[in-house]
């Protein structure tokens, strides 16, 4: 058996079994359980949303004390018909749409399983990702709360210590995570800010 098929296997029919559209509510899940980002009377974003599994897991955890607002320019492969969900079907970065995330805010976390369409270059890919983390990285800081908690996907071997080094100076703890639920192929690591300062 090739290395990683076993786990793309188990959380792929893992995902499926609990009716999530994508094994990546997985890696949320293990962030959540050792970083308890989210908490049930938060308000959230859901930067990159599609196809909707990290949107189901928050609106569980939320339950009806909780708030999420979700962006993807593609549309969720799931309906939720709850007052304290807001979608938006479009750009994430252009400026309308920020400001009308940003009135269902503050937020008290942002969290972004978003990637840029991969050309199957590194350099290219990873360039492509570090200009999609600063979009979502200056749409956070603009929108959270104080105190909140941010999450975001990375690809390794791009800017990530200067990123890094940022994040410091806006959050009182910056934890790096590569879950599970990633495939060991994967050069993707997730980056989590605790409590944004003042």
């Amino acid at each position: 058996m090739k290395k990683g098929t076993w786990d793309d296997d188990f959380y792929t029919k893992k995902a499926q079994k609990e009716g999530y559209p994508a094994r990546s509510v997985y890696k949320l899940q293990e962030i959540q359980q050792k970083f308890g980002v989210i908490k049930k009377d938060f308000k959230v974003l859901d930067v990159g949303a599609a196809p909707g599994s990290w949107t189901m897991y928050i609106m569980k955890m939320l339950g009806e004390s909780g708030y999420l607002s979700a962006i993807d320019l593609k549309p969720l492969s799931i309906t939720i018909k709850n007052p304290n969900f807001f979608f938006v079907q479009g750009d994430a970065f252009d400026q309308a749409n920020i400001q009308l995330l940003a009135e269902k805010g503050p937020y008290n976390a942002v969290v972004s399983d978003a990637a840029p369409s991969t050309t199957g270059n590194k350099i290219v890919d990873t360039e492509r990702s570090i200009q999609l983390i600063e979009s979502i990285y200056n749409t956070a800081l603009q929108v959270l709360t104080p105190g909140g908690n941010f999450v975001f996907k990375m690809f390794q071997g791009g800017k990530e210590k200067e990123i890094l080094e940022d994040m410091k100076k806006h959050f009182n703890a910056v934890k790096i995570l590569k879950p599970q639920a990633s495939r060991s192929n994967s050069f993707e690591t997730f980056v989590i800010g605790l409590g944004k300062k003042a």
